[in-house]
């Protein structure tokens, strides 16, 4: 990085790194989202003579730190004997893994080149914090882009410059140099850097293996109807409402980790929609569309072969916004179908996005409108960069660093294998979404939004409500997501979980690890609600699995058969939809 005589020449060093990266990004993704990530820096670019007193004193004074630390920097190498090591001046961020190899210190030209990328890139990150902004997603965006420069530029991501790749190179006497570039033209053949052993995991194999079977389809979705294993079930079945934008095996991994067997094993009688992944014959679907085809016709079916007038719901990420979505719907029509409502990491107030709000604006969502929009599909394979971009250490660079300069084949891992195997969305229901949610944040308002013919207000899903956040979300932040229970129309009960979007959510309850976080409080104040919380050891599971157990209305024995006469069972659980590759 050069070193900017001015904060204004900065803000440009920073915005011409971020284009080299744009066009980085454009080989990972077959150029897909070059213009996006360049038509993002453009916006970036702060207004001349914006920059106030204040703010020119506070990038002078990061500047002045920068290379004050620099100089120091040089000066401990200068001053560092031959064989000797020297306590580092620059330390890795926690959880920073990357570094952690004794080469990295052992030789003072690594140690200097890691300790100077450290400088480099923290400065890059503050310089991003400080510098002026027109609005909040303006300033998210320089805060997002620093962070994927800086971790695209790091030693560690380049033959030259990573200890680790020499080493290994001279223990296996090239070796890994061929088994690298073997790994390297594999994942050009395949479209996608590997991130586990594929062939260790089949669905249908080895997951997803919870039995069941099909007992209806149509052209958006498969519905599942899991087997009993338990002598009685609760009266009121349960339908769960996956995702679209990935697969729902998700919830149903291995035996071990299967939050679907562990419900049915809580003596649920199960249903699932298992999504189909779109392909050109899908690309005209609308969001009514999946509304209408999707949870509003999968309740009815439910209801006909359990007979009866009421059921629980589940809805997990965007599978509980189109949930909600549908009940608003129901409500609307004067209809009332279900009893209960669990919403995992779902947003329906979208006031704060978290980092996916970098990548939608006025421009993108009216590009897409333009294209998309009018007929076609939302690629598995811009899908998978977007939210790989969003922890780019560990889903990008580290496989980098791993498969092509050490030669090495990732561990078999279920979770990666589920993250890989990726879905399509269609065009017009993919601009409704960005457009109507993510952009004008239209859902919170009551009868702003028409859908399915009538006006929607999600302060009519007046039924008990159970709503999982996770505290380190980065696709559905926490807060956002608190802010639900002000818009929906009953009593609500929010839990907060340790970890992830995924890790949270997936959290067995027989390992009793992680924590999760609980409090009797409506306050509107999600930080208020925290503050007031008390953190309880273990998963989540248990306390959802009692809180449903009120909405059972009874319980019977268990059923012989699944379906029923017009709804007969079919192909076995998990379905031919779900195996379906983008």
């Amino acid at each position: 990085m050069t070193t900017p005589h001015d904060p204004n020449a900065a803000m440009q060093a920073f915005l011409q790194a971020g284009q080299s990266f744009a066009q980085g990004m454009a080989h990972l993704t077959g150029g897909a989202q070059q213009q996006d990530w360049q038509a993002q820096l453009a916006a970036m670019t702060p207004p001349a003579g914006t920059n106030s007193g204040q703010e020119n004193a506070a990038l002078a004074a990061l500047q002045k730190e920068w290379q004050q630390q620099h100089a120091a920097l040089w000066q401990t190498m200068l001053q560092r004997k031959k064989g000797e090591a020297s306590a580092p001046l620059v330390q890795p961020e926690p959880g920073d893994r990357r570094f952690a190899h004794p080469a990295w210190a052992e030789s003072p030209i690594y140690d200097y080149v890691r300790q100077a990328y450290l400088l480099n890139s923290s400065y890059m990150k503050k310089m991003a914090d400080a510098a002026p902004a027109a609005d909040r997603l303006t300033k998210s965006r320089m805060q997002f882009m620093a962070r994927q420069i800086a971790d695209a530029l790091a030693p560690t991501n380049f033959a030259a410059t990573n200890p680790e790749f020499v080493q290994k190179a001279l223990e296996t006497n090239g070796e890994s140099i061929k088994l690298g570039l073997q790994n390297l033209l594999g994942d050009l053949e395949k479209g996608r850097i590997s991130m586990t052993d594929d062939s260790a995991f089949e669905v249908g194999r080895n997951l997803a293996t919870t039995p069941g079977a099909v007992v209806f389809e149509n052209e958006l979705f498969q519905l599942l109807q899991y087997a009993p294993l338990t002598d009685t079930v609760a009266k009121r079945p349960l339908l769960v409402v996956p995702p679209c934008i990935n697969k729902f095996y998700i919830l149903d991994l291995q035996p071990e980790n299967s939050f679907i067997r562990y419900a049915v094993s809580q003596g649920q009688t199960m249903f699932l929609m298992s999504w189909r992944n779109a392909k050109e014959a899908q690309g005209h679907l609308t969001w009514d569309d999946y509304l209408e085809q999707g949870p509003l016709t999968a309740i009815k079916i439910v209801q006909e072969i359990c007979k009866t007038k009421q059921i629980n719901t589940l809805g997990f990420c965007v599978g509980g916004t189109i949930l909600s979505s549908a009940l608003a719907v129901a409500k609307a029509r004067g209809e009332d179908p279900v009893t209960s409502l669990t919403l995992l990491t779902t947003l329906l107030d979208f006031s704060d996005t978290g980092e996916i709000g970098c990548f939608v604006d006025e421009q993108s969502v009216a590009q897409r409108e333009a294209t998309i929009g009018k007929g076609g599909l939302l690629t598995a394979k811009e899908l998978s960069t977007t939210f790989s971009a969003l922890r780019a250490n560990d889903l990008i660079w580290q496989y980098v660093v791993g498969n092509y300069l050490k030669g090495n084949k990732p561990a078999p891992f279920d979770l990666l294998h589920w993250n890989s195997d990726s879905t399509n969305l269609p065009g017009p229901f993919t601009a409704w979404y960005l457009r109507n949610l993510y952009l004008e944040n239209s859902l919170r308002e009551p009868g702003k939004l028409a859908m399915c013919g009538v006006k929607a207000d999600l302060g009519r899903v007046d039924m008990p409500t159970f709503m999982l956040a996770t505290r380190e979300d980065h696709i559905v932040p926490w807060q956002s997501s608190y802010l639900g229970r002000q818009l929906l129309g009953g009593k609500t009960t929010f839990v907060l979980g340790a970890s992830g979007h995924i890790a949270g959510v997936i959290n067995p309850a027989a390992k009793n690890k992680r924590s999760h976080w609980i409090n009797d409080s409506a306050t509107q104040d999600a930080d208020e609600w925290l503050a007031s919380a008390t953190e309880v050891q273990g998963s989540w599971w248990q306390r959802w699995a009692e809180w449903l157990k009120q909405f059972a209305d009874g319980e019977v024995n268990a059923r012989g058969r699944m379906g029923n006469k017009k709804y007969p069972p079919g192909e076995p659980a998990p379905g031919r939809y779900v195996k379906e590759k983008a």
